[in-house]
């Protein structure tokens, strides 16, 4: 799903919504992670990509649960999708573990 803010300047803030497994990366202090859609990160990628920094970086606000933080979603090539990364401070705050089906909101 895809909302349409406002505008701020030139550029419109999109909101996207989107719902996936909470996963862990490989390794004792792996980080947590969300898998966009294929489809869904397809979208934010034609309608984002100029806003793109390094190691295709994207800088959104996360909406989950009762929780709100800025973070960055990253382009993982073997995946073909953006990657969200949940930190302990929100999955504590939202008692969420590995297995789980997170729904979210992002905000570009």
């Amino acid at each position: 799903m895809v909302i349409i803010n406002k505008k701020m300047s030139s550029k419109k803030v999109l909101q996207y919504s989107f719902e996936s497994k909470l996963w862990k990366y490989k390794g004792e202090k792996g980080w947590y992670f969300l898998t966009l859609s294929k489809e869904l990160s397809r979208l934010i990628k034609k309608n984002h990509f100029s806003s793109e920094e390094g190691w295709g970086r994207l800088r959104v606000t996360c909406n989950m649960g009762r929780s709100v933080w800025s973070t960055a979603i990253w382009y993982d090539s073997k995946f073909e999708a953006y990657l969200l990364p949940i930190k302990i401070a929100v999955r504590k705050k939202e008692g969420v573990e590995e297995g789980d089906i997170l729904k979210c909101s992002l905000k570009i």
